[in-house]
């Protein structure tokens, strides 16, 4: 009888402790983050926003409407938007405003629904004869409370000429970036990166003490047009010697890094085939495309990956 009587206790033991352990896996669950992308579509028709679980079907929220409509810029676009979120949480976000414009626009959000007044933040001016400025990347570095905002721009005759094809209209790219704590008061415009070829659509990924920079081989004759990536130990200054392209024999533009569980995830925007693809990685050496595996809304253009809580995940759905 005391067997018996032991035989229960131990059952009833289980149960309530895995009954246990299953709650706390569920609460667990509930609070994870959710990633989220901002992507534009068209030539600029302002920011919308998608949400995935698990990093590889992504599906468009607010039924893929815009959620902000670009009102500065000469030709008044929002591409290439960019978002991080600060210690503080609020949200800032910058993007393209305009093919040839020499400035980016600024604005923030404390809950991805609600704007500020957007800003132009005139990061070019002081160099004569800029042609560009194009595809601004926000970071915020935790260690210092500091922003470091990026982007692409050509200088005629700032450095050697290339050969390019007919459609890239001579443009030479090299990044330039200044910092910010306030988005008011802004440091001096440096160059930022200049790895001896024509460079666009830069996004800085920290991971551990490691802080990774991937690029956009912009170069046209002979084609590039891949994804490559270096690394250091702070957001600046990082070596100019690159990876080989993490991409496959495809043009790919636009990378978006981001961390799902082990991996390390680079999106891009397939932009001649009129698709995005993904690479992910473990070691951030060895790259395996994953681009048959991801699903987006359709029709969708370079943004950015970002995690957010479940409480403002909630408040973007009904």
């Amino acid at each position: 009888m005391k067997k018996i009587f032991g035989l229960i206790w131990i059952m009833v033991w289980c149960f309530c402790s895995c009954s246990q352990n299953t709650g706390k896996e569920s609460e667990v669950e509930d609070n994870r983050d959710v990633y989220l992308m901002s992507y534009f579509k068209g030539n600029g028709d302002g920011l919308h926003l998608a949400y995935s679980r698990d990093g590889l079907q992504w599906e468009a929220l607010f039924n893929d409407s815009v959620v902000l409509k670009p009102q500065i810029g000469k030709d008044k676009l929002m591409r290439d938007p960019s978002i991080v979120q600060d210690d503080e949480g609020t949200f800032h976000m910058v993007w393209t405003t305009g093919w040839w414009d020499q400035g980016i626009g600024y604005a923030s959000s404390k809950d991805l629904k609600n704007w500020s007044e957007q800003r132009n933040i005139p990061v070019m001016e002081t160099f004569k004869g800029t042609r560009n400025t194009w595809a601004p990347e926000v970071f915020y570095n935790v260690k210092d409370k500091v922003f470091y905002i990026f982007w692409a721009s050509t200088i005629p005759g700032a450095f050697p000429e290339l050969p390019t094809s007919e459609s890239e209209k001579g443009l030479n790219h090299r990044q330039y970036y200044v910092t910010t704590k306030d988005f008011k008061t802004f440091s001096e415009t440096k160059l930022f990166f200049d790895p001896g070829f024509s460079v666009i659509d830069g996004a800085i990924l920290q991971k551990d003490d490691t802080y990774y920079l991937f690029v956009k081989n912009e170069n046209s004759a002979p084609a590039e047009k891949n994804i490559r990536v270096t690394s250091n130990d702070r957001p600046f200054n990082f070596p100019t010697t690159v990876s080989d392209p993490i991409t496959g024999d495809y043009w790919a533009e636009g990378p978006a890094p981001l961390v799902v569980g082990d991996y390390v995830y680079v999106y891009f925007d397939m932009y001649t085939s009129r698709k995005y693809g993904a690479v992910r990685s473990l070691d951030m050496k060895n790259w395996d495309d994953v681009s048959d595996s991801v699903s987006f809304p359709q029709g969708i253009r370079h943004g950015t990956m970002f995690a957010v809580s479940e409480d403002i995940f909630e408040g973007l759905t009904p």
